[in-house]
């Protein structure tokens, strides 16, 4: 594997991860960084993200989602609603990060699904556990959270593939470590 390609897959990784807290950071920053910087170069289809139109509407996307997920209740919802939205999100950006390496399209947006959806899942399953622990005050700020660590991912992955990387594989290893304890307890 050449290291285009590995810095491909990295890139891909980290967006979708990042789509899956908020589909439209990511999608917006790479549209926009697409446009506007030589960083991101998109091929045919996904050059159609670099749209100023396509831009301007994940802008007041973006906006929305990040707004209406501090309200308690409302984020909920909008993770219900999100819940086909934020993989979708996830596998677009998978196939138009590992397109210039030769992956199979379906192949990469199915590794973009279960990366975002994944992500999406473990999020929308702990909101309203932060909701009903404390009372809705801790809503904002995990949102804010949540969406500070979608834009770094986001930026991470487009100028520094390997920090995002090593953040994976840091985070890999730490859940396997937990995990094997956590079975560990239970034999005993």
């Amino acid at each position: 594997m050449t290291a285009q390609a590995f810095l491909s897959l990295a890139t891909a990784f980290g967006l979708a991860t990042a789509a899956g807290l908020n589909a439209y950071i990511p999608l917006f920053m790479v549209a926009l960084l697409s446009r506007i910087s030589s960083l991101v170069t998109l091929s045919e289809p996904y050059d159609g993200l670099s749209s100023w139109w396509v831009i301007g509407t994940l802008a007041v996307l973006m906006i929305i989602e990040i707004l209406v997920d501090k309200i308690p209740v409302a984020d909920t919802v909008n993770d219900v609603i999100h819940t086909f939205i934020r993989p979708t999100a996830g596998a677009l950006l998978f196939a138009a990060s590992t397109k210039v390496i030769g992956l199979h399209p379906v192949l990469a947006a199915l590794c973009g699904v279960i990366v975002a959806g994944g992500v999406h899942a473990v999020k929308s399953g702990a909101r309203p556990v932060v909701t009903a622990t404390t009372a809705g005050v801790g809503d904002p700020i995990v949102s804010t959270i949540e969406d500070a660590v979608s834009f770094v991912t986001s930026l991470l992955s487009v100028i520094a593939p390997y920090v995002v990387l090593a953040a994976v594989l840091v985070g890999l290893s730490v859940f396997i470590w937990w995990y094997t304890r956590r079975l560990n307890r239970r034999s005993q």
